[in-house]
């Protein structure tokens, strides 16, 4: 890579010496001049907070569009403190980006002694006027990171096709109900229904001390986002998925970050049938998933880990790696680490036209675990055999049965 610009410009409100932030934004920022604007207004409006409680770090990443010249407008309006490094490299790429603004954002709180935290969103995105605040008060409450969700601009949103809205509207229902199975067969104390699953750089929050011991925001060509929670998990840190937190973010199908967001829904519009996002895995495997993450975590717990003939041949985990994973230093490290190993705990998305069964097979399991059902239980008994007990389960056999008459 070649480094032909680097800028740091500041702008503070007070002469008399910066004062300690509560929080920094970091904003990567790549051509958009038309939409930064909307962006950091949106930012420097926020209720809930003094304007010197927190600042805004604007990463300028190759910028060739006039966005440079935008923000020397737009700055020295705003009532809070701002501060831009604009930066050129060749073969730079989002994730390197954000983890930079980051990176800069976790500079900025300890040269001044606080031990704040870090919130990112991104350029082409609008935060509500208590976005700041919401995410402080989760960290007060006792998380580590929040996570929250994002929905498209409106009005491009309008112009995207009818097909690709349906598809969106049935894995959103479908998340949504997994989500909701995962909360009541393995509850999580700090992340408690109702949440999410949404893991997007356009609305996170993080303590610097969890942030540093995540090891920062790496730099991924891809899904630096996703990557980062994950890290932050396996760390044991505290994620909170708050559903209230939403941010509204471009529905253009010209993105500038190669392979996100806009590159999925262009290719979704080319072929319908792309799979769906990992995470929207057939039912049954994901209940194989939620019990045994609930058994893991309660073997842990009672400090039985180490015992892995009580779960490694189950998930067929090899011996060798089931000591290895048995000796790790958090609950967090281990449940990726046998989801890594287990062949039946690997990933298996779900191809669209397989959503709607699933949906309704779902929502029937669902209303039977919530009226008491506990067939889920012997997903992980071990003289239970996995087809066998995937039948056991309440309501399920029926609602395959009606979702392949639907």
């Amino acid at each position: 890579m070649t480094h032909s610009d680097n800028r740091d410009r500041t702008r503070g409100l007070d002469s008399g010496g910066p004062p300690t932030p509560l929080c920094i934004v970091a904003v990567p920022v790549r051509n958009e001049v038309d939409r930064i604007g909307p962006c950091l207004r949106a930012l420097a409006a926020q209720e809930g907070i003094a304007a010197d409680g927190f600042g805004i770090v604007l990463f300028l990443n190759n910028c060739t569009d006039g966005t440079a010249e935008a923000v020397a407008t737009l700055v020295p309006d705003l009532d809070v403190q701002v501060r831009v490094v604009a930066r050129d490299f060749a073969g730079a790429q989002a994730g390197w980006a954000r983890r930079e603004a980051m990176e800069a954002a976790a500079g900025w709180l300890e040269e001044t002694g606080s031990d704040g935290a870090i919130l990112t969103t991104d350029a082409d995105s609008r935060v509500p006027p208590d976005w700041v605040a919401r995410n402080l008060a989760a960290l007060a409450q006792g998380a580590d990171a929040v996570a929250g969700t994002v929905a498209l601009d409106a009005a491009e949103a309008a112009r995207l096709p009818d097909a690709l809205h349906a598809r969106g509207r049935r894995e959103g229902a479908y998340e949504a109900l997994l989500v909701a199975l995962e909360s009541l067969i393995d509850p999580v104390a700090h992340d408690p229904w109702p949440r999410h699953a949404t893991r997007s750089g356009a609305s996170l929050a993080v303590r610097l001390p969890a942030y540093r011991a995540a090891g920062g925001m790496p730099a991924l060509a891809l899904g630096e986002d996703r990557a980062f929670v994950a890290a932050l998990l396996r760390a044991d840190a505290r994620v909170r998925h708050a559903p209230g937190l939403v941010v509204v973010t471009s529905g253009r199908l010209d993105g500038r970050a190669p392979g996100g967001c806009a590159d999925t829904m262009r290719q979704r519009c080319a072929v319908p049938e792309t799979p769906c996002d990992p995470r929207l895995e057939p039912l049954t495997r994901a209940l194989f998933r939620y019990a045994w993450r609930r058994r893991l975590r309660s073997l842990h717990g009672a400090g039985r880990l180490a015992r892995t003939g009580a779960w490694a041949p189950w998930l067929r985990v090899p011996p060798a790696e089931a000591r290895r994973i048995a000796g790790l230093p958090t609950l967090g490290a281990v449940l990726a680490a046998v989801e890594a190993a287990s062949p039946l705990l690997a990933p298996r998305p779900l191809r669209p036209r397989a959503l709607p069964r699933h949906i309704l097979a779902a929502r029937l399991l669902l209303a039977g675990l919530r009226r008491g059902g506990q067939g889920w239980r012997r997903l992980v008994a071990p003289k239970s055999g996995r087809a066998e007990a995937l039948a056991s389960l309440p309501t399920l056999g029926r609602a395959s049965e009606e979702a392949g008459n639907a």
